[in-house]
């Protein structure tokens, strides 16, 4: 039993093929198959145009199995595997390799070289090579199809709430934490500065809500507990008060004292407080800073 997708943040209408697709293995006595690409095809198929990263494969992992899924598989996207006929693609990979008796995909899902397959085209496969076709449409409330290039937009533009809506989760951000500028601590704000892995989406510049979670750690951090989400109010921009131009995802964790450096974390973003904007003074940037970490407790306090 595979549903088969690139399952970039394995959002709202993921979940849809996953639940057909756990409910058929069920029934069939088979395991559950999710199988998804690295990396992402269009990063191989457009000359390197990588779309922003909602997810990484570990959390994508995490995801599926919380789902029910029984394993993830992940296909090696490769100029080869690009370049295979539908009737390859399918012959090689779910007969020969993942012996499927039925597959669950989008009613939009296409496949093979310039995507010339499409679902007529694996239910027509499917009668040849002995399994069955289930076509999920993935549309939302509002019209809206549950897409990545959707929720992507909404993370580009700050709007966490609405990808939130579409994902069913608030968007994570994951990475290490590392040395930054020490500013914050000067302000009496000490940061947490997250380097995510390239091509991750980060929302837009502004100041957001979020919740804070060391994911694990070689040693226990003092002052935190690792899987524990802590608040935090977390900074995305270039820090335009200070003439700042690297752009950094700063999270002040709330009520928290704790050597985080080199830790793996994650930033769930929850909601958008505000843009991001210079400042006359530093004691005007202390204030509203002061305001937004009221606003994050209680934004968060009442979820």
């Amino acid at each position: 039993m595979v549903t088969i997708g690139v399952f970039d943040g394995i959002h709202r209408g993921h979940a849809q093929l996953v639940a057909a697709a756990t409910k058929a293995a069920a029934e069939r006595g088979v395991p559950s198959v999710l199988m998804t690409f690295d990396p992402h095809p269009s990063s191989v198929v457009r000359s390197g145009a990588y779309p922003p990263q909602l997810s990484t494969l570990r959390r994508r992992a995490d995801l599926a199995e919380e789902m029910g899924i029984d394993v993830f598989c992940v296909i090696p996207f490769s100029a080869t595997l690009a370049a295979q006929s539908p009737e390859d693609f399918v012959h090689s990979v779910l007969v020969e390799e993942l012996h499927a008796a039925e597959v669950v995909v989008g009613d939009n899902f296409t496949f093979g070289h310039k995507a010339l397959g499409d679902v007529p085209k694996l239910r027509e496969l499917g009668e040849r090579f002995g399994f069955e076709v289930t076509a999920i449409s993935l549309f939302g409330e509002h019209a809206v199809t549950f897409s990545s290039t959707y929720i992507r937009s909404c993370i580009a533009a700050g709007d966490v709430e609405l990808a939130a809506e579409a994902l069913g989760r608030p968007h994570r951000v994951e990475g290490v934490v590392v040395h930054g500028e020490r500013r914050g601590r000067d302000l009496g704000f000490p940061t947490a500065n997250v380097a995510p892995p390239e091509h991750t989406a980060i929302p837009g510049d502004g100041v957001y809500a979020a919740w804070f979670t060391v994911l694990d750690s070689a040693t226990q951090p003092d002052g935190v507990t690792i899987g524990r989400r802590y608040p935090a109010a977390v900074s995305v921009g270039t820090n335009p008060t200070f003439s700042g131009r690297v752009r950094t995802v700063e999270a002040y964790v709330l009520d928290v004292e704790a050597d985080l450096y080199g830790q793996h974390v994650a930033v769930d973003f929850v909601a958008r407080l505000r843009g991001m904007e210079p400042f006359d003074s530093v004691d005007a940037l202390i204030a509203e800073m002061n305001n937004d970490v009221e606003r994050t407790r209680t934004l968060l306090r009442a979820e």
